[in-house]
């Protein structure tokens, strides 16, 4: 499946404050699952400098610096994304790994070491795991299935669009939580059973009930022989070509897709965003090169919707700042 992405964000500031160093994962990750085809990203003001970096989870970041004051900051990126995995159970666990509790091999246990531990588990999130467990029969695969199938079913989803994700504790008392709490909740309950799991920031291809598109939010478990595969709790369903993933990890601010914070006495800040998605087959003329630029103009969100102008040209009117490239994608 093709995604054609648009996503503004823009912070705005009670008065004028100093930016400090801004971290931005919000290149599409590229591996067996997804490939990026385009992407830009457009910033204003203009940042001092820039650099990009491989990330400890394996991802694109980009950390951009400020000088001066300003009362906005403005990310606006475009990306074209192909999803590639229309079978999300394409693999063969080894016979070691089928039944649980999962015991991984020396070395990659060690690997997985943050992704096995989040703290000791609250007794009813390690009893729930332990019911699911007993309703698959404690085997793996079937495991994951019927523990997104459960928080899907048992759990009010609600839309919290600031703070951070409740503990597992709290979400599996409220019987209610963001797709960032299921998430969260999700993981603990799999490291409870052996299981290494991480969190995931990303698009979804389907819309929230009020019409409106947000960031979404999902688990990856580390199976033998698998890799790292997705769970949506949220959406009730293992993850296959209808989600685009940003960033993935330990904690859910490793993989944020904006982090950053100011100064300025006094000042406080409010961030609007729009994401606008659309999905279709790959098309005969869709290229794979494209290349990043950083630039400075930006047109108001509440006045250019972002769905008034073709995806693949430049997202809300903005222009690079010069024709040379940062990197291009292959």
């Amino acid at each position: 499946m093709l995604f054609h992405i648009k996503h503004a964000s823009r912070f705005r500031y009670t008065r004028p404050v100093f930016c400090e160093p801004m971290t931005l994962r919000l290149r599409p990750r590229e591996d067996a699952s997804q490939r990026l085809l385009r992407h830009h990203i457009w910033v204003d003001p203009l940042p001092a400098g820039m650099t990009e970096y491989v990330d400890l989870d394996g991802h694109a970041a980009v950390q951009l610096w400020f000088d001066g004051l300003t009362s906005s900051l403005s990310v606006v990126v475009s990306s074209t994304v192909e999803t590639l995995r229309t079978n999300p159970f394409d693999f063969l666990l080894p016979p070691d790994a089928v039944q649980l509790p999962l015991r991984y091999a020396g070395a990659v246990e060690r690997g997985l070491a943050g992704y096995l531990s989040g703290g000791e588990p609250d007794p009813a999130v390690r009893e729930a795991a332990a019911a699911v467990a007993g309703r698959s029969d404690g085997r793996t695969v079937p495991f994951l299935t019927e523990l997104t199938r459960w928080i899907h079913a048992r759990f009010e989803k609600l839309v919290r669009l600031e703070g951070s994700p409740l503990s597992p504790a709290e979400t599996l008392a409220a019987g209610a939580g963001s797709c960032r709490d299921l998430a969260v909740l999700f993981n603990e309950m799999c490291r409870a059973v052996g299981l290494a799991a991480r969190f995931v920031s990303g698009y979804h291809e389907r819309e929230a009930p009020d019409g409106r598109r947000y960031l979404h939010a999902w688990s990856e478990v580390y199976l033998p022989g698998a890799g790292w595969r997705g769970f949506d709790p949220a959406e009730g369903l293992a993850v296959a070509d209808r989600h685009v993933v940003l960033a993935a990890g330990v904690q859910p601010v490793s993989a944020a897709p904006t982090d950053g914070t100011f100064r300025g006495s006094g000042a406080s800040s409010t961030l609007e965003s729009q994401i606008v998605i659309r999905t279709g087959k790959r098309e005969q003329g869709v290229g794979s090169m494209s290349v990043d630029a950083v630039g400075s103009t930006f047109t108001p969100l509440d006045t250019a919707p972002l769905d008034t102008a073709p995806l693949d040209t430049a997202p809300l009117n903005a222009a690079p700042l010069n024709a040379t490239p940062i990197d291009a994608v292959a």
